[in-house]
């Protein structure tokens, strides 16, 4: 019986891994990816299901958090500008309570070029949370939560880097 809960034990380590044991979160990894609709850019706006057939990168954010602003400049570099070409790559940064008035020149000054949209009412964040940010989820090509962090530090970052190269290696084949 022992060895029965340790092997339980080791089998649900990955799952704690992956940041699902916060009480804010209201998504879990296996979860489908809710619903939602967004601006991908001024007046034109898309659903999150569009990309179906890709590997779906959401950040939540705002331009005032410290954590944040550690965090995008690393995505910028390390996944924007490695995956940003790809076809089956898709990433999205939701400005929470923010809109374009304050995204777009956020976005300039600091020089990133990946989608930096608005989420000015929380209505796509609540989807996913209750609150903190930074927040990090992924979603496979079927649409299914597969990784969800919170909260920036190097190591976690390292790990969702390390599980996109992971990913994005296996749709390339």
């Amino acid at each position: 019986m022992k060895l029965l809960k340790l092997a339980l034990l080791i089998g649900l380590l990955p799952l704690f891994a992956l940041g699902q044991t916060d009480s804010t979160t209201l998504t879990k990894v296996g979860d489908k990816l809710p619903e939602f609709s967004f601006e991908i850019e001024k007046g034109k706006t898309v659903k999150i299901g569009d990309y179906k057939g890709k590997l779906v990168l959401i950040n939540f954010f705002a331009t005032w958090c410290g954590p944040c602003n550690m965090e995008l400049p690393l995505v910028q570099k390390q996944i924007w500008e490695k995956y940003k070409d790809h076809s089956k790559f898709a990433f999205f940064v939701f400005g929470r309570e923010e809109g374009w008035e304050v995204l777009d020149p956020f976005k300039q000054k600091k020089g990133f070029t990946f989608p930096m949209l608005p989420d000015l009412n929380r209505e796509i964040f609540k989807k996913f949370a209750t609150q903190s940010i930074p927040r990090n989820v992924i979603a496979d090509e079927n649409g299914n939560i597969i990784y969800q962090s919170i909260g920036f530090s190097e190591k976690e970052f390292g790990e969702m880097l390390s599980f996109i190269d992971k990913r994005m290696k296996e749709l390339s084949r």
